[in-house]
């Protein structure tokens, strides 16, 4: 089974194996943190952390995604995932907000899990592209995330 066109496989980039590393260690450090509240409250100062961390375009999108997020969706607890920001529902991620510069690409991506409840009919969306988060954007994010929980 090949994994490219060329038929040889290349394996895995260097984006996603710094994903499945950042991912590793967001279990570590979870595991070893103290109670339920102290675990959420560390939970967010890492998703904050990662946010802030990023370039100027993905940290304005990133900074709005997340209030809308805990805004509309207080139930969900946000959480790194693969070294990205995420929103968790009795742990399982329902949402992420995914930055442009993580895999090089031209758009951040706002994805959604098969947990998210936003079936619609025999095919839906499960992720959007984002090169900005508009008042417009936002109000359809909101509605999204409402939908999902």
């Amino acid at each position: 089974m090949s994994g490219t066109v060329s038929g040889t496989y290349e394996g895995f980039t260097a984006e996603e194996r710094a994903a499945m590393k950042a991912h590793a260690a967001d279990v570590k450090k979870a595991a070893g943190r103290g109670s339920k509240a102290e675990k959420a409250a560390e939970a967010e100062r890492d998703v904050l952390a990662k946010i802030a961390e990023m370039r100027d375009s993905d940290r304005v999108m990133a900074e709005r995604v997340h209030a809308v997020v805990t805004a509309e969706a207080p139930e969900l607890a946000p959480k790194l995932w693969y070294g990205m920001p995420a929103y968790a529902l009795d742990g399982k991620v329902v949402c992420f907000f995914q930055s442009a510069e993580k895999f090089k690409a031209r758009y951040a991506t706002l994805g959604f899990s098969d947990l998210a409840k936003l079936d619609d009919g025999p095919m839906w969306a499960a992720g959007f592209a984002l090169t900005e988060v508009t008042d417009e954007a936002e109000a359809r994010i909101a509605e999204l995330v409402r939908r999902a929980v």
